[in-house]
């Protein structure tokens, strides 16, 4: 959600900066600009659109500027979509240029309060505000360096942001600041570059500094310094990043997408390597090492998470529940926030989000932090804030996830949830044999992925065939309830198809009013222990004359007798089979929204990291 860079170093600005905002996209945005130093001046361009927008307005104008520049992209909140709102913002003088992520939530007031002192505003955003707050201190304070007046100007702001800040009258300094909305820069040979995430950094350099909430560096050609907004000043070593340019690129795949589904069974691979001690039927998690003696004793397990992440947790809940005997309770980010969260000794809190920055997620993982109860967190993204504000956790392995619907990412949050299972189930009641069974099946599952990859010509064919539907309803039961609801979130999020996720034994209780024959259903009915209660649900979307597409197991012929069409999985443990019924809806899902003629990288309204409220 929204994207920045900055570069400060030898080569010019320009192309550095809308070469980042091109590996931003994913984030979602609606506009674009950039604003460069050259020589005494700064040139400053807007786009309504596509990065490439931009780039159209720049054409013949990339040899302009020198060495130092700020970018965004700009998903709207405070105002519509145009270039007057598109970032960056400046100040009355048009000395003041800054890019913004986050929500400024007394603008209302500051702005009341600058207008009274004549500052004359151009936009309807709340970022603005900051831009004439900087002035006015630095009005006031005629020598104060850009960033003591960025320091004081947030002193009064209360909000989220992620900031880049840039002086006309200080031409080799960029200033930038967060708080709980994620900065990064990385350290290159003579050059610095300033973003929302490592994706535009690491064709530079693999050496990059987090910046943690209250934090501001101030990064000129001689080094970095960084303060927090108290005036105290931090030391940190860079830290390197594991992830590597050729991982964040589509290359042969038509789109990231579908280079990301077919990356399914190595995200598994990644996600559980070196982590299952089959003899012992354990796993083997080493960033749960240091609290492995609390999770012994654990009373009850609090997830958390948003979006796909949330209906991982879902998938794990069952696991745990049933496998490890610990109680579970998942909630939205969103809503848990909001809840007067009641914890009892010895509980503990799960924070799963990909990127770790997920606004909701972080806020609810401090509340749980404030109640002194143990937090973990599943991450992809390493420096993250979910990863350095846990006691501890697992990291996901799998590079980054550049479209913005979550694919990969879902089945490593599953299967780290299916380690997470072993490895206290093992300490609790599960006997040696059953977590064999487990281990043993788990490091199946990539070479089962593979085979489900196999049927895209079916899976294809059969989402042409149904992407003249307009409405959809998903059944599962037990297991591949979040499964359901999984595939109906994909299809709305990259089909723009009205999709219902419904647990099966919930059909009768108001969805089937809607099945007629031009309302599919697809249906997860792999042989396990509710098979038959799915296959009388079948039944009934039949006996109505509802199109019935299923997902089966290997080798069900009678499932053909009721369901129009069949796409089968491999037969594993039930508690497995959300990871591998999971691949053909993703699929499914995909190949509609391409036979729509639609965008499935960078979906309408969406943004890959959701780091506001």
């Amino acid at each position: 959600m929204c994207g920045i860079v900055g570069y400060l170093g030898k080569n010019k600005a320009v192309p550095v900066l809308l070469a980042g905002l091109h590996a931003l996209e994913y984030r979602g945005y609606d506009s674009a600009g950039l604003a460069v130093f050259d020589k005494e001046n700064v040139i400053c361009e807007k786009a309504v659109g596509t990065v490439t927008a931009l780039e159209d307005k720049l054409v013949g104008k990339k040899e302009i500027g020198d060495g130092l520049g700020i970018a965004h992209t700009r998903w709207a909140t405070h105002g519509g979509v145009t270039e007057i709102n598109a970032h960056p913002h400046t100040d009355c003088s048009n000395n003041i240029y800054l890019a913004h992520n986050g929500i400024i939530e007394n603008y209302k007031e500051l702005r009341e309060k600058l207008n009274e002192g004549r500052h004359q505003f151009k936009s309807e955003t709340d970022t603005e505000v900051i831009a004439h707050l900087i002035e006015k201190i630095k009005n006031e304070n005629e020598n104060i360096p850009l960033e003591e007046a960025v320091r004081l100007a947030l002193g009064r702001v209360q909000g989220t942001y992620g900031l880049v800040v840039i002086d006309k009258r200080e031409p080799e300094k960029i200033v930038a600041a967060r708080n709980f909305s994620p900065l990064i820069f990385g350290l290159g040979q003579d050059e610095f570059i300033i973003a929302s995430d490592a994706t535009p950094i690491m064709k530079f350099t693999n050496k990059v500094i987090y910046l943690n909430d209250g934090e501001i560096a101030t990064i000129t050609p001689a080094g970095y310094r960084i303060q927090t907004i108290e005036k105290e000043v931090i030391k940190r070593k860079p830290e390197e990043l594991d992830w590597d340019l050729e991982s964040a690129e589509k290359g042969t795949f038509a789109n990231f997408m579908l280079k990301e589904i077919n990356e399914e069974p190595e995200a598994v691979r990644n996600s559980i390597r070196g982590r299952i001690n089959l003899e012992e039927g354990k796993a083997v998690l080493g960033g749960l090492a240091d609290v492995k003696e609390e999770l012994r004793n654990i009373n009850r397990l609090h997830i958390c998470a948003c979006g796909s992440a949330y209906l991982a947790g879902k998938v794990g809940a069952y696991m745990l529940e049933e496998y490890a005997g610990v109680p579970v309770e998942i909630e939205f980010g969103s809503e848990m926030r909001y809840r007067k969260l009641i914890f009892e000794k010895n509980d503990v809190f799960l924070a799963i989000s990909q990127s770790g920055e997920t606004a909701d997620t972080l806020a609810s993982l401090y509340e749980a932090k404030e109640k002194e109860i143990l937090t973990l967190g599943i991450v992809n993204a390493i420096g993250s804030t979910a990863s350095r504000e846990t006691d501890a956790g697992v990291y996901q392995h799998i590079g980054p996830e550049v479209a913005v619907a979550a694919t990969k990412s879902f089945v490593s949050q599953v299967s780290i949830l299916a380690l997470l299972t072993l490895f206290l189930g093992r300490k609790k009641n599960m006997s040696l044999v059953m977590g064999q069974r487990i281990a043993g099946e788990l490091q199946r599952l990539p070479a089962l992925m593979d085979k489900i990859l196999t049927q895209q010509d079916l899976i294809k064919e059969l989402a042409e065939k149904y992407s003249g539907y307009d409405n959809f309803l998903y059944l599962g039961r037990k297991y591949n309830y979040p499964i359901a609801l999984e595939g109906a979130l994909k299809i709305k999020e990259i089909a723009y198809v009205h999709a219902e996720g419904y647990a099966s034994g919930e059909m009768k209780h108001g969805p089937i009013a809607l099945v007629d024959k031009k309302f599919p259903s697809i249906v997860i009915v792999p042989r396990d222990s509710v098979y038959e209660k799915n296959v009388s649900n079948m039944e009934e979307l039949k006996a109505r004359g509802g199109p019935v597409m299923a997902v089966a197991t290997e080798g069900d012929k009678d499932i053909k007798q009721i369901a129009d069409d069949v796409i089968y999985i491999p037969k594993t443990l039930e508690m497995l089979t959300p990871i591998l019924s999971v691949v053909p809806l993703h699929l499914f899902a995909y190949y509609v929204a391409v036979k729509r003629g639609l965008n499935v990288d960078r979906p309408r309204n969406l943004a890959k990291s959701v780091t506001v409220e």
